[in-house]
């Protein structure tokens, strides 16, 4: 137990970060009430498609997968990993808690019934209208792409990258499609998230840190001896 606890010790600001974010969100989400109504004329030409709940609820999947995969199998990337997703999370929370924020694109009544409008009826009543830009399904699923799509261990899985490609669109797509986010949501999520790309994965900043701190913790002095 001890060796695997060694072993896997960065998993630790994952279990530390994810109950803070939840705890901070459900906060948010019950003490809201008044907030800036998002909405740009793009959004009205946007129909509501039922099917595609199927593949915003496959959201925390892939986003537990990827992250789950990384812990494992490559540290390094799920550093990475770790870092543009909880970024984005924390800036989220801090837009949210300063600017609340929410919409009004929810049908008031279903066009349809059927098992996806019965599912959608649901999210609806777990999920607000309420804190929503950026969008966290948009971003988180662009920050799970590029780590895969950067990793070293899908160089030549192009299937898998292919997939997580569909799989990704198929959820940006999804936030509009079920009114679920305006498009100006989906437009500030991409834009922070290509900010985080090239401070992540096109920059050295996170690797001079890394370098850092081990650096520093080589030259820590051990106990004295006499």
């Amino acid at each position: 137990m001890k060796l695997f606890c060694n072993k896997y010790k960065h998993a630790l600001p994952l279990i530390i970060y994810f109950p803070i974010y939840l705890l901070w969100f459900g906060h948010l989400e019950q003490s809201v009430t008044h907030y800036k109504v998002i909405h740009v004329a793009l959004d009205d030409y946007i129909p509501f498609c039922e099917v595609f709940v199927i593949p915003y609820l496959l959201w925390f999947l892939y986003i537990a997968v990827v992250l789950g995969y990384f812990l494992f199998k490559d540290k390094e990337d799920y550093f990475k990993c770790c870092t543009f997703l909880f970024t984005g999370m924390t800036i989220f929370l801090l837009i949210s808690t300063l600017w609340p924020n929410g919409h009004h694109l929810r049908p008031f009544v279903m066009p349809r019934d059927n098992i996806f409008t019965k599912m959608v009826a649901a999210l609806y009543q777990t999920d607000t209208a309420t804190n929503l830009w950026p969008s966290i399904h948009v971003y988180n699923s662009l920050g799970c792409h590029f780590a895969i799509v950067k990793s070293k261990h899908f160089e030549t899985r192009k299937g898998i990258r292919i997939a997580s490609l569909i799989l990704c669109v198929s959820i940006i797509m999804s936030t509009m499609l079920l009114k679920q986010h305006s498009v100006f949501d989906v437009t500030t999520a991409f834009i922070m998230a290509t900010v985080m790309y090239l401070i992540v994965y096109r920059s050295d900043v996170l690797l001079n840190m890394k370098n850092s701190f081990e650096n520093r913790k080589r030259r820590k002095p051990g106990p004295e001896t006499l």
